[in-house]
């Protein structure tokens, strides 16, 4: 080992490179070398950003508006994101107790890093997005995975948090609707396991709603702070437009909660990257405070979407899916597959396997559960035209009709 590899922090030296990314670095490669890919690992709409909010940045370009924006945002989006936590989720919250962010992920990684030490813990329910416990380890603390499988509908329990609750605890992250299950939580559900943590003090709610507005089935959406007020002082709400309004690219998150909280994640975040780009914060501020008629039809392209791809999969013999309640993703089971030979004789011993032998064989990309803490299961995000959908399941199909025990 070379003296520089040793210099490496030995947190970020334990921590896994993103599984959704090297999924994506494999599928480059294929394509590079001219073998077609049909990926559904990508976890963004397929749709343009709204004209409007393109050309709000256009304007900002114009404008001038180029210059360093307060750490914590412009004051006018923050006055719209307060807004928007107040109209649409019943949180009673002032501009000054928001904080933007260089997207969602940051919003999540500076409330972790300006609160945890050794020692810490932090629960995640399994199935996790990739990056949770990832910065956890980050911040040199512990992540406490929590299995939460299908009978739960993949959601935790007040049960299960009850018994993973201790005294070393910090944190709980809470994601619905869920990446990678779709999984959303009630607002019973939320306020039974408000129940566990109010008598728990020291133990801090990250809700994490990004997907809040691809919800299906005429369901509505509740977060911790608006279903328990006594969990409001140390609950950290985190939002965003980047599934929204499909801004992914443009990386804007923004959070409320408790400003002492948001004044050690700005404090932060000042010493880091300051504010965020100041031309998408002008983009986020036309996506708030603009038309909404993009996320209600985008909404109902995906739940159309859900339910043509969650049929086709039930109908393919080896998977078995659920129909999830929200987000663009189905987390489908692949346990019939798993012990059976692949075409090209390849041994499927786990969803990683099958995921793999998928790409390769059948030139179809997703993901294998277990990189988001459960198998043996597949997220196939459906953010793709129905064309290319229909076309995905049916090389999926053919790659199980064509397995052998």
């Amino acid at each position: 080992m070379s003296y520089a590899r040793q210099r490496l922090n030995i947190h970020l030296a334990a921590a896994q490179p993103s599984a959704t990314y090297r999924m994506i670095d494999r599928v480059a490669e294929r394509r590079a070398s001219g073998a077609p890919v049909i990926s559904l690992n990508a976890g963004e709409p397929d749709f343009d950003t709204p004209a409007h909010v393109r050309q709000a940045a256009i304007d900002a370009i114009h404008a001038g508006h180029t210059r360093y924006t307060q750490v914590a945002g412009l004051r006018a989006l923050r006055e719209a994101i307060a807004a928007k936590f107040r109209d649409e989720n019943g949180i009673e919250t002032r501009w000054q107790d928001t904080l933007v962010c260089s997207g969602g992920k940051q919003v999540i990684y500076n409330a972790l890093a300006a609160t945890l030490n050794a020692g810490d813990e932090v629960i995640i329910p399994a199935p996790y997005w990739v990056s949770y416990p990832e910065m956890v380890q980050l911040c040199g603390s512990r992540a406490v995975v929590v299995a939460c499988g299908e009978a739960s509908g993949f959601k935790l329990t007040p049960q299960a948090l009850s018994a993973v609750v201790t005294p070393r605890t910090s944190w709980l992250i809470l994601n619905s609707p869920s990446n990678p299950t779709g999984a959303v939580y009630s607002e019973a559900e939320l306020r039974a396991l408000a129940e566990v943590l109010l008598d728990r003090p020291d133990v801090l709610v990250l809700s994490d709603d990004i997907y809040e507005h691809l919800i299906f089935d005429g369901a509505s959406f509740s977060t911790m702070a608006q279903v328990e007020p006594r969990m409001r002082d140390r609950t950290l709400t985190m939002n965003g437009v980047s599934k929204a309004y499909a801004m992914t690219g443009w990386r804007i998150g923004f959070a409320t909660g408790p400003a002492w909280l948001l004044e050690a994640m700005e404090k932060l975040q000042g010493q880091q990257t300051s504010g965020a780009c100041s031309i998408s914060q002008h983009a986020a501020l036309a996506a708030l405070t603009g038309p909404q008629d993009f996320v209600r039809d985008t909404r109902s392209v995906f739940e159309r979407r859900r339910d043509a791809v969650a049929s086709r999969l039930n109908r393919i013999p080896g998977l078995r899916c659920a129909k999830p309640a929200g987000a663009f993703y189905a987390f489908a089971s692949c346990e019939g597959l798993i012990g059976r030979r692949s075409a090209a004789g390849r041994l499927l011993s786990s969803d990683e396997d099958v995921a793999l032998a998928l790409l390769d064989e059948a030139g179809v990309a997703v993901m294998p559960g277990s990189a988001f803490g459960l198998g043996p299961y597949l997220r196939i995000a459906y953010a793709l035209d129905e064309a290319s959908l229909d076309k995905a399941c049916t090389g999926i199909q053919g790659f199980a009709e064509s397995t052998s025990a």
